[in-house]
């Protein structure tokens, strides 16, 4: 066993390999990948840190990469996302050093960061761009030696991007969340999913027929309006973009600035990547019992100084429920502090989508080995042959086939000669 770890009790141990052992049998793409790097061993003796959620999901990536050779530290991060479970069973009995406890504070969750960056890492695995940022603050040192970095979330490569923008991109960085079997499965029908789970958890409040407002139209946010629509829910979205929200119109769902849909509605949650999307205004519109969460990646989404101005009172009625009573006597309820509803009081995506996630994940880790050295300092996608081939796997896996082009289709594909 591992001595360097932070984790709340190793006694849960047990209870986590389980789990663990469990949501890998709804992840064949990743057993695939782990069973080839066994073989290959293609990161040996590579150092990865990982900021990362600390799911069962993520745990099963973990063994993968320590299957391929890897070194490897796991962080988490959110203070609300760890299993502390999964946490004690990397430690117990695959001796992953791990930084990570659930609810632990800010200051704890940074001391967990350095220590994952004092790992010295050749390659880093964000979500949220927390150790590539902590290294262009604080460990400067560090970039020499780094090979790249992965991430994972539309919010690290909103700040990866900005990075690049401003000139201080340190080395280069693979865009996960870019990939097609990310995006369109794991943003889309994870986060709509696992959301609704962490709502109807944390209240065991009725959906059907009541009215749900969706920050954004972006992939997250479209798969939480779609779940809840099934789920009976009337649903407005409310976005900044023309095009997304005449795709939303297009959709079926009716589309409003938040100052016209905050009256009415009965559940606000935000999922775009932005800050204070859900403002002093809101709360100031708002109807007595509005449910407010968060399913982007901060929770800098809700403008939460605010509403701690504008109550009166705080209270909280239930686990992962703040409810802040403002003057007029209207009740907001906060849930999960802001922070990702679908992993603070839920178990964060289902383990068949986080499946094709962390095949990128991996595979990114060993390309951006493969290719050191070659790659400009910039935000790359994974190529498309890597998307395909996670795809493919995941249908051979689900037993599905699909049609090949015969080479009379191939030829006129690659050619113009041929029309009416």
């Amino acid at each position: 066993m591992t001595a360097n770890y932070d984790v709340k009790d190793l006694s849960l141990a047990d209870q986590g390999r389980k789990r663990m052992d469990w949501a890998e049998q709804e992840m064949p793409v990743l057993r695939l990948i782990k069973e080839r790097f066994e073989k290959e061993r293609p990161l040996k003796g590579v150092r990865v840190s990982a900021c990362l959620h600390v799911t069962t999901e993520t745990g099963n990536l973990m063994r993968a990469l320590s299957a391929a050779g890897a070194d490897v530290v796991l962080v988490a991060s959110n203070p609300l996302s760890t299993q502390d479970d999964v946490a004690a069973a990397l430690v117990q009995f695959e001796e992953i050093p791990v930084y990570a406890i659930k609810g632990e504070s800010n200051e704890v969750y940074y001391q967990h960061i350095k220590a994952a960056l004092d790992h010295n890492p050749q390659i880093t695995m964000d979500d949220g761009a927390d150790l590539v940022s902590g290294i262009l603050k604080d460990r400067k040192d560090l970039i020499a030696q780094m090979i790249g970095s992965t991430e994972e979330t539309t919010t690290g490569v909103i700040r990866l991007k900005a990075m690049a923008a401003d000139g201080v991109l340190p080395f280069p960085v693979i865009a996960v969340n870019d990939s097609d079997t990310k995006h369109l499965f794991d943003n889309r029908y994870g986060t709509g999913q696992s959301t609704l789970d962490g709502l109807i958890r944390a209240t065991n409040i009725l959906l059907a027929g009541k009215t749900f407002v969706v920050a954004g139209y972006g992939w997250c946010s479209r798969g939480i309006a779609e779940r809840a629509r099934g789920m009976g829910a009337n649903v407005i979205v409310t976005e900044i973009d023309p095009i997304k929200a005449l795709e939303a119109v297009m959709d079926g769902f009716r589309v409003m600035p938040m100052e016209q849909a905050a009256p009415m509605a009965d559940f606000i949650v935000s999922a775009t990547g932005n800050k204070h999307v859900i403002d002093a205004n809101t709360f100031a519109l708002a109807k007595d019992g509005v449910v407010i969460a968060n399913s982007g990646h901060f929770n800098v989404e809700i403008n939460i100084p605010a509403l701690e101005k504008m109550a009166s009172d705080k209270r909280q009625p239930r686990a992962f429920v703040d409810q802040y009573v403002l003057g007029d006597g209207r009740k907001i309820n906060l849930l999960g502090e802001g922070r990702l509803i679908n992993l603070a009081s839920a178990e964060g995506h289902p383990s068949a989508v986080m499946d094709m996630s962390f095949a990128n994940q991996a595979l990114a880790g060993e390309f951006l080995l493969k290719n050191q050295g070659q790659l400009s300092v910039a935000v790359h996608a994974l190529p498309k042959e890597v998307d395909r081939e996670i795809a493919a796997l995941k249908l051979k896996a689900m037993g599905i086939g699909i049609d090949i082009l015969t080479p009379e289709q191939e030829l006129y594909l690659n050619s113009w000669q041929e029309g009416t």
